[in-house]
């Protein structure tokens, strides 16, 4: 994306409707245009006032070399996170609904109002970008009051108003400098109160953190979920970063190659991963195959004949996960040891990952073990040695496919 021009109207900030001034905040943690109070520990039950509220989206964007064709609904009050792969499609569906790409077929309505084919300035969203593009010339406070200016706000009502969100963002005393003064955790804040100060109805937020460094990124996760979590509009996050999706949402969407491959609760997703890229993002190890009779349904055989023991009694098709943590290694073959999977590997590659060591195995399974950088000395593992890994029935999940 290029710099916007800073000449009404201007689509990063988006609504329609001339917004009134932000109610003066009570107590820390309180504000949003009109929200209610929500303690920072937890988020708003999203609300279902009307059937009407909230978004409902189908998103159909075909090109040459990639079809987008996801469903995307939410209630006010509501969080969800995009999350997938580079290329899965994440950004061309927040485009869309921005109005910055268009729909090849399909429907966009946001509060019972088609916006198919409104324009991005006339659409009630406002977008945080993934470089926030803060006009450089303008102060901060300017920044934030850019919006209500371009919708008819009197200069000094906007700044006002400006000025009253760079102080619920804790940035009361940066209102007047230019954005190369600014932090990167103080320029995405004020991003965010570029958008707000509109009073989306539809609050876009492009990977808001990827340009932060580790320690800043801690601190603004933590204050961008007190944030959502007192907006009573619909918010969508587009991320790669799983801990960030984690956090912040109160729904993860999946896609990938333009299609939705999971969705549901952050808890529920990385306890029942239902694809490769899923289960890496989470840290398990994830097989596919077929629970039948062998072992009272308690034996998963996957395509490659190779079986894993389980707890679970199940039927048909079905997945079976463990943690990286769950296998131990051994030079020799284990005798008499209490775990019912054993596995003849070889160990094609180690990394630091954490305060661990990571080892990648391929051979009667292929799959990831997390030992202690002392078991890995002891072992005097090195791309090529051959292991033995065990994990513990008891330590594998199994659920249908």
């Amino acid at each position: 994306m290029t710099t916007p021009d800073p000449t009404p109207p201007a689509a990063a900030d988006g609504a329609k409707r001339p917004p009134g001034p932000p109610a003066p905040d009570t107590a820390a943690g309180t504000g949003g245009a009109g929200a209610k109070h929500v303690p920072a520990v937890g988020r708003a039950t999203p609300t279902h006032p009307h059937a009407t509220d909230g978004l409902d989206a189908h998103l159909i964007v075909t090109r040459p070399a990639f079809h987008l064709d996801i469903t995307l609904t939410a209630a006010p009050g509501e969080v969800v996170a995009l999350l997938g792969p580079n290329g899965a499609g994440k950004t061309t569906a927040l485009r869309a609904l921005a109005g910055l790409t268009p729909l090849t077929a399909g429907h966009l309505r946001l509060d019972g109002e088609e916006l198919d084919r409104t324009p991005p300035e006339s659409r009630p969203v406002g977008v945080v970008f993934q470089d926030y593009l803060l006009f450089p010339h303008l102060t901060a406070l300017d920044n934030v009051a850019f919006g209500p200016r371009c919708h008819g706000v009197p200069k000094a009502e906007a700044r006002a108003q400006a000025a009253a969100w760079l102080d619920r963002m804790g940035l009361a005393d940066h209102g007047g400098a230019k954005p190369r003064r600014l932090s990167g955790g103080q320029a995405q804040r004020v991003a965010l109160a570029r958008a707000l100060a509109t009073r989306p109805r539809l609050l876009l937020l492009d990977e808001p953190l990827a340009a932060l460094d580790a320690r800043t990124r801690l601190d603004v996760r933590s204050q961008l979920r007190r944030h959502l979590a007192e907006f009573e509009a619909v918010a969508v996050l587009v991320t790669h970063d799983p801990l960030d999706a984690m956090v912040l949402a109160d729904r993860l969407i999946v896609i990938e190659h333009g299609s939705i491959v999971q969705q549901g609760a952050p808890a529920d997703i990385a306890r029942r991963p239902r694809t490769d890229y899923i289960a890496h993002l989470v840290g398990l190890n994830l097989y596919r195959g077929r629970a039948g009779t062998e072992a009272g349904g308690r034996l998963v055989r996957l395509d490659t004949g190779t079986a894993v023991a389980t707890t679970e009694h199940l039927t048909g098709d079905v997945f079976v996960a463990f943690p990286p943590s769950a296998v131990t290694l051994f030079r020799e073959r284990p005798a008499g040891a209490s775990a019912r999977n054993v596995w003849r590997c070889e160990v094609a590659g180690l990394e630091i990952h954490g305060d661990r060591i990571r080892a990648d195995l391929t051979g009667e399974l292929s799959l990831a073990a997390d030992l202690t950088t002392v078991a890995a000395a002891e072992l005097d593992l090195h791309p090529g040695t051959p292991v033995w890994a065990t994990v513990k029935a008891t330590q594998t999940h199994a659920y249908p496919a």
